[in-house]
């Protein structure tokens, strides 16, 4: 049976999946003819939460639109993923007592992509019903700038060339921005949805580049100017959704009830994708309330609204704290110690102990209270249940991808927090210097076995790599430890000068211990968390 519109009308053969309650196509010709709600990046993580709660708001009436969803970066989810299969995703929630629940979402009305569809996605910018335009396109989609800091040659070009000729994806948003002033002139909200800190400040800050730029010479009127800096509202929000790649098993589970073509694929832009999600329940989403042409009702559906520090708070907690945390520690770990699931991992005792320690004993005295959320209740959560789903197909490979992006808002604040409290209170830190020296004992790209291993994708990862050329495991001299300074001094990537906090030759002296030879990463943990 494929996944398609015309296969839901046969509902007796979709036993144990729960199908959209309402008329997907009705409810598609609907947004089309007046959308309130356009989404980029429409990945798992998406499909999984923001088109799902779309989907019950729909069926409990208080939404009668749905999501069109345009993609910037990777055609082929549109093309090869959405399309073949109607726009339809079976979301599948993993418990974590091994219950699976299956759902088909038909929330998603269309969807498009920059590179064929742009007049299109005109056409949605200038509808005077749009609310607002989210985005999940991870952090690194809001970066201008290369692993030297510097604007990317795309960025340079837009910024001289003004909005007629913009090709960068900010730029271009910019256009569409000034689109809908000249067409509607209603006001916009566009709400990054990315699991980083400050998103909204990143998304505003990228499109801002070019629309000083293009001000400054003279490239948009003044009028122009005051709609993208007064009409236009880029709230901040805390997402939390676990959503690994499509896992190969859970295809054979849905094939097994007689769905075809399941299977998830790898696009030529390396994007993991299938038909179907599959996800953890636990969800969180947290926005700060300003829509100034109103937002759908997504309170209904358990999100939050609130204020933006409360909405920084609530980030702040779970990324300095609660999850992102533990989660990069056990990824550069397990990727070194030949792990490749997250759950087995948690297993592992001194793995165990040292996100334990490193949470309880580090994180939570300088955690920060959002209100909404208890920053308690939060942690026992991800212990007790969200990281040891051993239903979860989570990998340490995955999560380890760009962690040079990661580590300063992970690692860096509460550093930082801890010098606050006075000097010398950093350096007595054990546990997160440890995940630190992990990490860079993982540039090495040698497993504790004493085998090469593949890193994740990092943008950062070719510089530091080639800035630690040459130093082998089992032959660490002091050469090898001078090219691990400059790094330590990088607060780019910690967040902090690791030297300046007392905290670079705990990390060196980790790192060497680490570096002595196959089994010394194992060595080093029971040592420190015994």
């Amino acid at each position: 049976m494929k996944l398609s519109i015309n296969s839901l009308k046969d509902t007796a053969a979709w036993n144990g999946y729960k199908l959209p309650a309402f008329d997907v196509e009705a409810v598609s010709a609907k947004t089309k003819a007046a959308p309130t709600w356009l989404h980029f990046g429409a990945g798992n993580l998406f499909r999984a939460f923001q088109a799902a709660v779309a989907q019950k708001l729909i069926e409990e009436g208080a939404m009668e639109t749905g999501v069109i969803t345009c993609e910037s970066y990777d055609d082929e989810i549109v093309t090869k993923c959405f399309h073949p299969v109607d726009n339809l995703t079976v979301a599948v929630t993993l418990e974590a007592d091994g219950r699976i629940e299956k759902e088909v979402i038909g929330s998603v009305a269309e969807t498009t992509t920059l590179l064929h569809d742009m007049d299109r996605v005109k056409e949605i910018f200038a509808s005077p019903s749009l609310q607002m335009v989210s985005f999940t396109i991870t952090e690194k989609g809001y970066s201008l700038y290369n692993a030297n800091h510097e604007l990317l040659p795309v960025v340079v070009e837009d910024k001289k060339a003004g909005p007629a000729a913009a090709k960068s994806f900010m730029a271009v948003l910019a256009t569409l921005l000034l689109h809908r002033m000249h067409t509607c002139g209603k006001p916009l909200a566009m709400v990054s949805m990315d699991n980083c800190s400050h998103n909204g400040a990143k998304l505003q800050g990228a499109i801002m580049e070019f629309v000083e730029a293009w001000k400054e010479a003279g490239l948009i009127s003044a009028e122009e100017y005051a709609y993208l800096t007064e009409k236009v509202a880029f709230p901040w929000s805390m997402i939390d959704k676990i959503t690994p790649r499509p896992a190969p098993e859970i295809a054979d589970k849905l094939e097994a009830d007689g769905l075809e073509n399941m299977h998830p694929f790898v696009t030529s832009k390396n994007t993991y994708i299938a038909p179907f999600v599959n996800a953890e329940r636990p969800q969180y989403l947290v926005i700060e309330d300003d829509f100034p042409n109103g937002h759908p009702p997504l309170d209904k559906a358990g999100v939050i609204f609130t204020t933006r520090d409360t909405v920084n708070n609530a980030e702040m907690m779970k990324v300095c704290t609660c999850l992102n945390p533990p989660q990069t520690a056990l990824a550069v770990y397990g990727c070194m110690m030949g792990f490749t699931s997250i759950a087995k991992e948690v297993q592992d005792p001194e793995l165990y102990k040292l996100i334990d320690r490193m949470c309880h004993d580090e994180g939570m005295p300088v955690v920060v209270d959002p209100g909404v959320l208890s920053p308690k209740a939060f942690l026992d959560e991800v212990f007790e249940t969200r990281l040891p789903n051993p239903f979860i197909p989570d990998t340490p490979q995955r999560i380890a991808t760009d962690t040079s992006q990661k580590v300063s808002i992970r690692f860096g604040n509460a550093i930082k927090n801890y010098e606050a409290m006075g000097k010398g209170k950093a350096a007595e830190l054990k546990y997160i210097p440890l995940v630190l020296a992990g990490w860079l004992r993982y540039l090495i790209a040698v497993g504790d076995d004493g085998k090469p291993f593949q890193c994740s994708a990092d943008p950062l990862l070719a510089s530091l790599q080639e800035k630690l050329s040459g130093i082998e495991l089992g032959k660490v001299d002091d050469a090898s430890v001078a090219k691990l300074e400059p790094i330590l001094h990088d607060a780019t990537i910690f967040g902090i000068d690791l030297y300046s906090c007392g905290l670079a030759e705990k990390v060196i002296g980790y790192w060497k211990e680490m570096m002595a030879g196959p089994g010394a990463i194992r060595a080093t943990l029971k040592k420190y968390t015994a």
